[in-house]
């Protein structure tokens, strides 16, 4: 790793704005740990150098595998008196690179005002991406801007993450300023002039609130009545919420593949209610063979085509889909995995000691993996998963993990299925035999 600069160069804010840590957090750390170390001006305010930035992110990130952070603290020294470079010897896992400062914008077209925007929240300069906003709000339809500059800016940011390109900092800072502006618009949303009540509301443990909140906006602007519910809206009592609401439509969306399987439970519980539902999302367009699996209706892939689809549903409305009946191969198999789960992951822990994989590591492919198959089983079709799996595959990577090391811990996982499923798990154990 090359030589980092320990020439004090940067003050206090930069320092929070490239970590994340609280002022008084970073001074504890100084205080009783000695690490970092700033220098002081001639004014006796603090200096910070580009080591010492790369030291507190590796820092945080041992506090991110479990580490408290005085034991934190003695690893960096312990790896030091060993005569090693703790950058090298356990790598950070957040985006290190510094962006490139805002300029001046001056950009007229829609593509110039998404780069300028995206730019200004990676430098967490909300100022200059208050102004970009308005400037194109000024300038274009409230649609276009919502979808080309505020919903491909959050997407992009969410490959830079993927990535490692960019940190979780950044992308909660950009989705927090997008959140903050469509509410504002939906606020000023001119009052219901339109028949009909729409629900729009995510499945149980579906975080992703924009899209969502955009629907909202939209169908709102053309005069209808909406009642938004939020993230990770449970399913029990949503029977009073109809009832108190006197819902004619309720849309839901879900990004991945466990959201999906929740959203299935709720259109199934709808569709038993008599409510029609209609529903989007990242993981129907990746997985089109999802779609036959919803009783309701698509809203496509695109949410310039969502007004005109809701609008054709509310005033001519087709006969509801029907649901899809899990077949008992598959309840059997789910139940089973449950019952197991406890037993895999423990004996994939006493296997994948002396592999390489780090703890938090092997959580999140545990966790991941779980949840999908899991889901899949749900659904009613294995090779749902794919997607997922290849994404799972590829954030690990991002996460410091060799290449290698991903399919020796698939060998591992199979090893477990086989050593704790009997037939009843014979959907999981086929599908597995296909990946490794």
């Amino acid at each position: 790793m090359a030589s980092i600069d320990k020439k004090p160069t940067y003050n206090l804010k930069v320092v929070i704005q490239e970590t994340g840590i609280k002022p008084d957090t970073l001074r504890a750390w100084e205080r009783r740990y000695g690490l970092p170390q700033p220098e002081r001006s001639a004014g006796g305010h603090r200096l910070y150098s580009q080591h010492d930035i790369e030291t507190i992110k590796w820092l945080i990130a041992r506090q991110e595998e479990g580490l408290r952070i005085n034991r934190a603290v003695k690893l960096w020294h312990s790896i030091e008196e060993s005569g090693e470079d703790p950058f090298e010897a356990m790598p950070t896992e957040l985006a290190p690179s510094k962006p490139k400062p805002v300029e001046m914008f001056t950009g007229t077209t829609i593509d110039e005002m998404r780069e300028g925007w995206l730019n200004a929240c990676l430098n967490f300069n909300e100022f200059a991406a208050d102004r970009i906003l308005s400037q194109a709000f000024a300038r274009y339809p409230l649609e276009t801007v919502c979808i080309e500059v505020l919903q491909k800016s959050l997407a992009k940011i969410g490959e830079l993450w993927y990535t490692d390109e960019a940190n979780v900092q950044q992308e909660h800072f950009a989705s927090a300023l997008a959140v903050r502006r469509v509410d504002a618009l939906i606020s000023a949303s001119p009052p219901p002039s339109r028949d009909g009540r729409i629900l729009v509301a995510c499945p149980p443990d579906e975080n992703h609130i924009f899209s969502p909140l955009l629907i909202t906006l939209f169908l709102r602007q053309r005069g209808w009545d909406v009642v938004y519910l939020g993230a990770n809206v449970p399913i029990p009592r949503l029977d009073a919420t109809i009832k108190v609401t006197d819902a004619d439509l309720v849309i839901l969306t879900a990004m991945l593949l466990h959201t999906a399987a929740n959203l299935m439970d709720m259109a199934q519980f709808l569709h038993q209610e008599g409510i029609p539902l209609a529903y989007g999302g990242r993981v129907f367009s990746q997985v089109p063979d999802l779609r036959a699996r919803i009783p309701g209706y698509f809203l496509g892939e695109s949410l310039e085509n969502v007004v005109p689809s809701v609008e054709g549903l509310l005033t001519a409305p087709p006969k509801m889909p029907e649901p899809v009946q899990l077949s008992d191969e598959y309840q059997e198999a789910l139940i089973h995995y449950r019952e197991k789960e406890p037993a895999i992951d423990a004996y994939i822990w006493d296997a994948v000691q002396t592999n390489g994989l780090r703890k938090y590591q092997l959580n999140i492919a545990n966790d991941f993996i779980a949840r999908d198959i899991q889901a899949a089983l749900a659904l009613g079709k294995m090779d749902l998963i794919q997607p997922e799996f290849n994404w799972l595959a590829g954030l690990l990577t991002n996460y410091q993990v060799p290449p290698e090391l991903f399919p020796e811990y698939l060998n591992i996982y199979q090893q477990a299925l086989e050593k704790n499923l009997d037939n009843r798990g014979r959907p999981i154990l086929d599908w597995i035999a296909k990946k490794t």
